[in-house]
């Protein structure tokens, strides 16, 4: 497991590593504009989880997921720890509620 100080090294760490894809959350998926791609809880797997939370600023807080899909794609997903409140279903939420390895 890699250590990371900030969201920033994070992702840079991670796209260094193949995983270049810039996932965003969907209701019911995963999707990358760019691609496009979508996929949903069933068609990826999280491999690595980071959770950075902002000493001063709630803004900072964040958790930066890698993510690899069932066919080898690999991206990074970076959401708010207020993901849970957000329009997202209860599968996706349950997908993303993994351990937190930092």
């Amino acid at each position: 497991m890699f250590n990371y100080d900030t969201v920033t090294e994070a992702i840079a760490g991670l796209k260094q590593r193949g995983y270049t894809i810039d996932f965003n959350l969907e209701y019911d998926c995963i999707v990358c504009h760019d691609t496009p791609m979508s996929l949903m809880p069933g068609e990826f797997e999280i491999t690595e989880v980071y959770r950075f939370e902002g000493d001063s600023d709630p803004a900072d807080e964040a958790i930066v997921y890698a993510i690899e899909s069932k066919h080898g794609e690999k991206g990074v997903l970076v959401n708010a720890f207020g993901i849970y409140s957000d329009s997202v279903s209860d599968e996706l939420i349950k997908k993303l509620k993994v351990q937190h390895h930092n």
